[in-house]
């Protein structure tokens, strides 16, 4: 009975890193297969969403100022 439990412990513990290691080589040839964008188009992507969350900064920016001196102005009267 011992030995029943000796094997199983020694199958256990053979049985997680092959896991591991099949887990990393299904994730490598995912990554093979992926299509990734070129690099004008990565740069191009980059510079759009700069621009989004510059504008959008400046537009929240806008209100908070606006919103700011209206309430500014009513307590003040």
């Amino acid at each position: 009975m011992a030995k029943d439990k000796e094997k199983k412990t020694s199958d256990k513990s053979q049985k997680k890193p092959n896991r591991v290691v099949k887990w990393f080589k299904d994730l490598k040839s995912e990554i093979k297969k992926v299509t990734w964008p070129s690099r004008k188009a990565v740069v191009n992507n980059t510079i759009v969403v700069l621009a989004t969350v510059v504008v959008t900064s400046i537009f929240v920016g806008a209100l908070d100022l606006g919103f700011y001196e209206l309430v500014k102005f009513f307590y003040n009267h």
